[in-house]
């Protein structure tokens, strides 16, 4: 919730008067937890918990990474309560369909018998952190990619065509499935998987003010 984007976003809303609401998932950044503890399914009662108990009326919901997948799922168990939604080099389904065919046999070995693998991180201390065999699991509850992805809101979707963690096709798969007839995604030839750069921050506040 420190990051480029959360605090760009958060200085747009204070100078438009908007409130703004931010946080991180539990066993991330400055929230309590462990990270190899959680699931898909704890992280998406994170966001429902905030979106009942920290805002009132009709939101715009902007999720990055496994935060777009994570907002996606928001939205459609609170279709009323989202006005309109922004994912940012979304990850849908990422657990299967990006970290499951990046493990090698021997990884898929090491989650079944010893219940998870590290993976290395680019970003930040570059510690490796843990995939865990639970989050695999539980993480296959809340596909969204198989069938017609009920969101009928405003979408507007972005992702960098050099993002070498989430392939941009993730987005691409995910506006084709949106039921939303307002849904476009936007591809920044140069964007990699922040789109923290002032250009690409600048896209997002334009569409931020346009919704």
């Amino acid at each position: 919730m420190t990051g480029t984007k959360a605090v760009a976003i958060e200085q747009w809303c204070q100078t438009h008067h908007r409130a703004f609401v931010r946080f991180d998932y539990s066993g991330h950044g400055q929230s309590s937890g462990s990270f190899e503890s959680g699931t898909i399914g704890e992280w998406l009662s994170d966001a429902l918990a905030v979106l009942d108990e920290l805002t009132e009326g009709p939101q715009i919901l902007i999720g990055s990474s496994m935060g777009g997948w994570l907002s996606l799922l928001a939205t459609i168990a609170r279709p009323q309560r989202v006005h309109a939604l922004m994912t940012l080099a979304c990850a849908t389904d990422f657990t299967q369909r990006l970290l499951m065919p990046m493990f090698s046999q021997e990884q898929k070995q090491q989650l079944i018998e010893g219940g998870s693998v590290l993976i290395p991180c680019d970003y930040d201390d570059k510690t490796p952190y843990p995939i865990t065999q639970n989050l695999i699991e539980e993480g296959q509850q809340h596909m969204l990619l198989d069938g017609p992805i009920p969101i009928r809101c405003p979408v507007r979707l972005f992702h960098g065509m050099q993002d070498p963690d989430v392939p941009w096709d993730f987005s691409r798969k995910t506006c084709e499935r949106l039921e939303s007839h307002d849904a476009t995604l936007t591809l920044i030839k140069q964007g990699d998987h922040r789109l923290s750069e002032p250009a690409h921050l600048q896209l997002i506040l334009n569409s931020l003010s346009q919704l």
